[in-house]
């Protein structure tokens, strides 16, 4: 039975998605959770420790200064080299990444990019 792609479904095919997605990843305090959340306009980055409940560091092309449009997976690029040089002054190498139920692919594929430029390990 083939399945509609209405906005409605696809918000719960993702949802059902990130759900599967994050039984399997949990964030430590060795190895974080990289978590991404996709918008129309912008994308934003956070690490987690699950074990703790903390956000350890965050971003988003939202705040950062770019120049263009902030849609654009080179704005997602250098949301990651940010999020990277970030977690690297709090200590942080290794990440878990957690794609949030999207693909990976565009936005979510140049920010993960852009995370392991600046030194990140996933």
């Amino acid at each position: 039975m083939p399945v509609e792609y209405t906005e409605k479904n696809t918000v719960k095919l993702r949802t059902r998605r990130r759900r599967r997605i994050r039984m399997k990843i949990s964030g430590t305090a060795e190895r974080p959770r990289l978590s991404v959340f996709r918008s129309n306009k912008h994308i934003y980055a956070q690490i987690v420790d699950d074990v703790q409940g903390h956000t350890l560091v965050e971003t988003s092309t939202r705040k950062l200064d770019i120049k263009g449009s902030a849609k654009t997976a080179d704005a997602a690029k250098e949301a990651g080299k940010v999020l990277a040089a970030r977690a690297k002054e709090c200590g942080i190498e290794t990440v878990a990444f957690d794609r949030g139920g999207y693909l990976y692919h565009g936005r979510v594929k140049a920010l993960a990019e852009g995370a392991r430029e600046g030194g990140l390990k996933f």
